[in-house]
């Protein structure tokens, strides 16, 4: 199909929308392949293990190949500025992510959650967030078309946010814990004793929930909190519901993995606070002046990733520097 289904002004004022709409059969394939997925990857984990480092990073690669390959899809049917603005939404969404990586493994580690059932407990917390972040975004999309001025609200929230990741503080994740089991109990008994890898099980006679159950609503309320911050992020260079989705999707998927691969190496990434923090500052910029002045999205993506890649080389000298190599 032509890129002509994307039409924008001259001026690169606005953003580029569908003119007719995305097909049905185009969200019909999106919910199949990330139904499909989601089942392959239960499969591949149906027995309780813990994963690998050399697991991990197979998985973490494949995970990636699956969201570039949506990305050339997204680039023959729709056209160049789609691409641009699906991959710039990955990367953000992806980026993000990994700060949500590192207070998971907080969390798991101060509810005492054995390594080999950590994946099911992010497995079903990763389906709540697709559900979740679906809503959140045509919520956001809605409310972006129907009140200009939202966008400036949305911006200034995401530069709020960015300073506050860039101070990033070591205990992030208790108050959310605590938050979330105080929550859990008051809806039901909740269990110190594992059940094998059952989310619920019998205790005096009475249903409970297990660790791993609470685990899961704990994982389910850190989500919101993130998605409270990543969704107008990638708001900011798509105004497309599907890409938007898409990209959030793709790149949450792969969180697993990541987490299996990332979770020990915190001490590594020093500056990778400072990178999220930037990119939520420079997001949050461009979507509080896109009223009046849209920054061209090749600009943007150029940007993101050079904040990404810097964060790396400079977390790289600095990891050498303190001996975590």
């Amino acid at each position: 199909m032509s890129s002509t289904l994307f039409a924008v002004d001259a001026d690169e004022s606005k953003f580029w929308v569908p003119e007719n709409g995305i097909p049905v059969w185009a969200w019909i394939l999106l919910a199949v392949l990330i139904v499909s997925m989601l089942a392959f990857d239960l499969y591949r984990h149906r027995d309780d293990h813990e994963p690998t480092g050399n697991e991990a990073l197979r998985e973490s690669l494949g995970w990636i190949g699956c969201g570039l390959a949506f990305g050339a899809f997204v680039f023959f049917q729709f056209g160049g500025q789609a691409f641009g603005e699906y991959i710039s939404g990955y990367l953000i969404e992806k980026s993000l992510s990994i700060d949500n990586v590192f207070v998971w493994a907080i969390l798991f580690s101060s509810m005492k959650i054995p390594l080999k059932y950590q994946h099911r407990v992010l497995f079903w917390g990763i389906f709540g967030a697709l559900t979740l972040r679906f809503f959140f975004i045509l919520i956001g999309a809605t409310l972006i078309k129907r009140f200009q001025y939202v966008l400036v609200f949305f911006g200034l929230f995401l530069i709020y946010t960015g300073f506050k990741i860039i101070r990033h503080r070591d205990d992030e994740g208790e108050n959310t814990k605590t938050t979330g089991l105080g929550l859990l109990r008051r809806v039901m008994p909740v269990s110190d004793r594992f059940d094998g890898h059952n989310f619920f099980t019998i205790e005096n006679g009475k249903r409970a929930a297990t660790p791993l159950f609470a685990a899961l609503v704990v994982i389910e309320f850190t989500d919101v909190i993130f998605a409270v911050d990543s969704v107008p992020a990638v708001l900011a260079v798509s105004r497309e519901t599907y890409i938007v989705f898409a990209a959030n999707a793709f790149a949450i998927l792969g969180l697993r993995a990541m987490y299996f691969l990332l979770a020990d190496a915190r001490q590594r990434f020093h500056y990778l606070s400072h990178a999220l923090g930037g990119i939520l500052l420079f997001v949050g910029i461009k979507m509080a002046i896109s009223p009046w002045y849209h920054l061209n999205t090749y600009v943007s993506l150029a940007i993101i990733v050079s904040m990404l890649v810097g964060a790396i080389i400079f977390s790289e000298r600095k990891a050498r520097e303190l001996g975590h190599v």
